[in-house]
């Protein structure tokens, strides 16, 4: 076995011990899902949603909700504080670099987005007969491009915050505002006009309306991917010129 699976393992591990953290990326989106599920009004299909019902939205917040928490909270926390405690600063001294470990985490986060989104959408499908995506690759390019904007904000965040309770602060400032632009409290088509194109610029927003896409298959909105690789490049590059070791 590898060094990296090594890692990516234990990473997991770590992770499983926290329930908080297993309880709101696996369990929570679905208790979401299963609540709106069962309200009167969420079956109904506006005309602002292209023909979709308000729940066959709701999957798609509900799995960027999971992201949101990962990327923005939980992914910058644990690096910040992995710093904070000179745990990077001991992989520096070994074979092992600092930067295998961080890629261990990433991965780690990726698979819990990608399980937290099966089980979204089989529990959406079965309970609520909310549409499998037509284009189930634009639904996986929906999702991978959604984490690549939150992880790259989070490893911003955890490049500059100086510990793991101030990168969770300042993540969780910006997680409410972002989810609610993406359409978390109402479907973003049912918003103002203003704010509709204020949340095109938001990375939750954007894979947002591409996983909505998924469903209908529909081309991928260009916007949406270039504002997510815009959020890749911008933050992710931001990152790797501040983020300290130690």
């Amino acid at each position: 076995m590898s060094v990296f699976t090594k890692l990516t393992l234990s990473e997991f591990k770590l992770t499983l011990r926290d329930p908080l953290y297993v309880f709101f990326t696996l369990l929570f989106p679905l208790l979401l899902i299963t609540i709106l599920g069962n309200v009167p009004t969420m079956q109904e299909t506006p005309p602002e949603l292209g023909g979709l019902r308000v729940i066959d939205v709701y999957a798609g917040a509900a799995l960027g909700l999971a992201i949101g928490i990962i990327g923005l909270q939980g992914m910058p926390a644990v690096l910040a504080t992995y710093r904070e405690r000179g745990i990077l600063r001991r992989f520096a001294t070994t074979p092992v670099r600092p930067a295998l470990l961080l890629a261990a985490q990433l991965t780690m986060n990726l698979a819990t987005v990608l399980v937290s989104a099966v089980l979204v959408y089989t529990v959406a499908h079965l309970a609520f007969d909310v549409p499998i995506p037509e284009s189930p690759l634009t639904l996986l390019l929906a999702i991978l491009l959604n984490c690549s904007g939150a992880f790259a904000i989070g490893l911003l965040l955890a490049a500059l915050a100086p510990t793991g309770k101030t990168a969770n602060a300042i993540g969780t400032f910006l997680f409410f505002p972002m989810m609610f632009l993406a359409g978390l409290w109402a479907p973003r088509e049912l918003m103002p006009e203003v704010l509709q194109r204020i949340g095109d610029f938001t990375p939750f927003a954007a894979g947002q309306d591409l996983m909505n896409g998924a469903l209908t298959g529909q081309s991928p909105e260009w916007l949406s991917i270039t504002v997510l690789i815009g959020y890749l490049v911008i933050c992710g590059a931001a990152a790797v010129k501040f983020f300290r070791w130690e």
